[in-house]
């Protein structure tokens, strides 16, 4: 299946939640509801996902960095982190002309 996929599974802690998550093979995108915000900041912390949506179901923005973990992929397209793919660092290192 290649698409919205949204499996709905029940759990009785936070703890259990982010395990039956980790568990999943792939990682692309998460969303993550609630009305406490350290719990969100919480959880997104520990779960594996590249990308992580709070209280939102469109979470895609071309200013920002998208892809994966797992078996959904590597590296990341659009944002810097995008743009980084493509590069390569150098550096060049310059005798101080003015050094005695």
């Amino acid at each position: 299946i290649f698409g919205p996929v949204a499996p709905v599974t029940t759990f009785s802690t936070e703890d259990e939640a982010i395990k039956l998550a980790n568990a999943s093979e792939y990682g692309l995108a998460s969303y993550l509801y609630s009305r406490d915000f350290n719990r969100l900041l919480r959880v997104a912390e520990q779960i594996e996902f590249g990308m992580v949506g709070f209280n939102a179901g469109v979470i895609s923005n071309a200013a920002a960095p998208f892809g994966g973990v797992k078996q959904s992929g590597l590296g990341r397209e659009g944002g810097t982190e995008g743009i980084a793919e493509y590069t390569t660092t150098q550096y060049i290192g310059i005798a101080d002309p003015y050094a005695g």
